[in-house]
């Protein structure tokens, strides 16, 4: 790494691997003898079409998504599909299933409760969203239009080790926080999204997955650009798309790829939470919030005994070149999130600095 980077562990917008970085830093004024910038062509030129299918061509080929299947790059943040979702959805039966184990997915829940019947399928906040529900303890309506769950909690450090079984109902899984870090069967769901800044790209971009024949049901007050069929029917491009974003995407799953896909990305995903937890868990100063079984492979969350010493832990580190490991305010201590573009090296380096942070308090 460049001696004037640093370890930057934030939870989004989150670190970029250098490789990509200098290659889009290559391009930047002048795109493979275009003569512009990415950031500055038009989006109906063929050089950016070009681009956005080749990103889009590279998704369905590392996400394995089969035929009948819509990718979908949009705006608004992940957050705009906690309306798109129920506006588009719902009317099957104008009820839906919401898995709340987290701060977005609580949100996204008091959302939909404007359009439809809304029922808890679980609410894990009796012990501080530190776990995980089994399927069994599920409570699932048989008549929901759709069972909507976050997949990784990034507030709180947890995260589904399994898929639900949900029947016959359609399966809606926000991925923000983990697509991309392990193979997911992408036919057991009609629904994957994801905010980019976090595994994909920078801040600006939505990535859809959506199955064949979900669209066109919208509610008849659903605005224009939240419609799924919309931007089906006009390829993403109702509008100017978030281009620089779109070609960030295409960069970053070219480095995916050359790091053994999915796949690969699991297993450094498992070095990574692994040792890190080993480390916590080893401590007599610092506990980790969420419980095994529930923990997250990106968001790892702990803390001291106090929070002067938590403070402590933040200010001394960030002075040591790890950078943006304070909690959020909703739950205080710190946060470690390594995501995929986190090199092995900086978590192994904050495991040390862990350990002599320890020592010497």
């Amino acid at each position: 790494m460049s001696d004037s980077r640093v370890y930057n562990f934030a939870a989004g917008p989150s670190v970029l691997p250098l490789s990509v970085l200098e290659r889009a830093g290559l391009e930047i004024t002048n795109y493979r003898g275009s003569g512009m910038s990415v950031m500055e062509m038009s989006h109906r030129s063929k050089v950016f079409m070009d681009i956005f299918q080749d990103t889009r061509d590279k998704l369905r080929r590392l996400m394995n998504v089969p035929e009948g299947y819509h990718i979908l790059f949009l705006q608004t943040g992940a957050s705009g599909q906690f309306s798109m979702i129920p506006l588009n959805l719902i009317s099957k039966t104008g009820k839906a299933d919401y898995a709340v184990t987290g701060n977005f997915s609580g949100l996204a829940c008091k959302e939909a409760k404007k359009y439809g019947d809304i029922s808890t399928a679980c609410d894990t906040s009796d012990r501080n969203h530190s776990y995980i529900p089994r399927q069994e303890e599920l409570k699932l309506n048989l008549d929901a239009s759709y069972f909507y769950y976050c997949a990784n909690n990034t507030i709180y450090g947890t995260e589904w080790d399994y898929i639900p079984e949900t029947g016959d109902v359609t399966l809606v899984c926000d991925m923000s926080s983990d697509i991309l870090t392990m193979p997911v069967d992408v036919s057991r769901f009609g629904i994957i999204y994801a905010g980019a800044q976090k595994n994909l790209a920078p801040a600006g971009l939505t990535v859809v997955i959506i199955k064949d024949g979900l669209q066109g049901h919208e509610l008849p007050y659903t605005p224009l650009m939240m419609n799924y069929k919309t931007m089906i029917d006009k390829d993403s491009m109702y509008n100017t798309p978030p281009c620089w974003c779109v070609y960030m995407l295409g960069l970053m799953l070219d480095w995916v790829e050359e790091n053994g896909g999915p796949e690969g990305m699991e297993k450094l995903k498992q070095q990574r939470s692994g040792m890190l937890y080993d480390t916590l868990d080893s401590s007599r100063l610092f506990t980790c919030h969420a419980e095994q079984g529930s923990r997250s492979g990106m968001n790892v969350t702990f803390r001291t005994a106090s929070e002067e010493l938590d403070a402590k832990f933040v200010r001394e580190a960030t002075e040591a070149g790890f950078v943006n490991l304070k909690g959020h305010r909703m739950t205080g201590g710190m946060r470690a999130s390594i995501y995929n573009a986190m090199p092995v090296e900086a978590v192994e380096k904050l495991c040390d600095f862990i350990r002599a942070f320890e020592k010497a308090n």
